[in-house]
């Protein structure tokens, strides 16, 4: 397995796997949606039976979690991209025998374990958005024989680039104690995750790969655990940024969408991840 397509190549995830494959000696074909419309069938398919790939990774997404709650419209292109559109990825992989690595979200639980959950736990979203994803992990196993779904939750890593990329929990903190001007922050302290860095969870799909893992589901978030406040806590620390931080509520910052409580993914099936702090040492250093 030599060439590698990657869609979605301008986010976060997408740009740290160009770099992690290209620097490994593997042909890459990187693309955004100026380069192929995924919503498009004909042309996707035409492209890649064009481009003749031996793994199509899918990092394509629509996270706008709270606008997919309450629009309508919204809502249906999530549907399209996050769960239809992986089965036609599927079934184009399916066509040429090759394995289809798709990603996928904590968002596809309740959170209502403090247990977390292993790759085989049972998901059931409480949002939208975790329906619309959920659909994606049952597209890519219906249709392709070969597929990997890893799972991944709060990632950042370096910006995207594309006009959809989203600045990170980590660079928000940073600007908002910085450029905001507030002189306090009220920061979330009740809804547990991990933190997933974009080039660990690059190295980490590689290493499936690589290793010719057995198809099935993954999850690739550092290790340990944290809440938003214990986050921002540590980027502050790491930083040496001093502002006053008061944990709050996720009640204190309504939202239409629901986001599970405590929502760690326990890997189970691979080598551990480092620690989300050592990560994200990395990552302020760069």
């Amino acid at each position: 397995m030599k060439h590698i397509l990657i869609l979605g190549a301008k986010g976060t995830l997408g740009q740290a796997l160009s770099l992690v494959f290209y620097s490994a000696g593997f042909t890459v074909t990187a693309w955004d949606k100026d380069d192929v419309d995924i919503t498009n069938t004909k042309e996707l398919q035409e492209k890649i039976a064009e481009c003749k790939p031996d793994c199509i990774i899918n990092t394509v997404a629509i996270n706008a979690v709270d606008a997919i709650e309450t629009d309508v419209a919204v809502f249906a292109n999530a549907k399209n991209i996050n769960g239809l559109c992986v089965k036609t990825l599927a079934q184009i992989a399916e066509t040429y025998d090759i394995p289809f690595v798709h990603y996928s979200t904590d968002y596809v639980f309740d959170g209502g374990t403090t247990l977390g959950y292993a790759e085989e736990s049972k998901p059931n979203p409480i949002s939208k958005y975790g329906e619309t994803k959920y659909l994606g992990e049952k597209m890519a196993q219906e249709f392709s024989s070969k597929q990997y779904i890893i799972r991944l939750s709060r990632l950042f890593g370096m910006p995207g680039i594309s006009a959809a990329s989203k600045r990170s929990f980590v660079d928000t903190m940073i600007w908002l104690a910085t450029e905001s001007g507030k002189t306090q922050l009220e920061i979330v302290n009740n809804q547990i995750s991990a933190p997933t860095y974009a080039p660990d969870l690059a190295l980490f799909t590689k290493f499936i790969l690589e290793n010719n893992c057995d198809y099935g589901i993954y999850h690739g978030t550092n290790e340990g655990e944290c809440s938003w406040f214990d986050w921002a806590k540590e980027v502050f620390v790491q930083k040496n940024i001093t502002i006053p931080i008061i944990p709050v509520s996720h009640s204190h910052f309504p939202r239409p969408a629901q986001v599970p409580a405590y929502s760690v993914l326990r890997n189970t099936k691979l080598p551990k991840q480092r620690h989300w702090k050592i990560a994200l040492r990395d990552y302020l250093d760069a």
